[in-house]
């Protein structure tokens, strides 16, 4: 297992998502783009550690992107980004199993910690199920 963490990032903003990525590779993380949440489903067979996830996008939401992660890969951490407006949407998704939120513009030594937290969780994760399994 790689001590690299891979970051799923989901915006559907080209250079928000390319700003956090230059930030996040230069922390050590291994980051995928997708622009949307039809497009963050199909990368997951990369097999992220933690998607950051936009709320608000056109199509399929953050929210309804969160819920098919949640159902096809439990493991898998995701952060939620949200505006001012969207606040309550962000507590909709800690409900709905996110582990976290943040509000943009996020400060990016946040950004790390939480990211660097929800990794953890999901590797704690996997080797308790197993160690169950031994």
């Amino acid at each position: 297992m790689s001590s690299t963490k891979k970051v799923l990032m989901v915006d559907d903003e080209d250079q928000f998502r390319a700003t956090t990525k230059k930030l996040l590779s230069r922390r050590g993380f291994e980051t995928i783009l997708a622009g949307s949440g039809e497009e963050a489903i199909e990368k997951l067979k990369e097999n992220p550690d933690v998607v950051i996830l936009d709320i608000k996008m056109p199509g399929m939401d953050g929210i309804e992107t969160l819920k098919e992660i949640k159902k096809g890969w439990p493991l898998i951490e995701v952060i939620m980004l949200t505006g001012h407006a969207t606040i309550e949407l962000a507590i909709e998704g800690m409900k709905l199993g996110a582990f976290d939120f943040l509000m943009k513009p996020y400060d990016i030594d946040e950004l790390i910690a939480k990211v660097t937290d929800a990794a953890n969780k999901k590797r704690e994760h996997e080797e308790k199920i197993k160690d169950a399994f031994k």
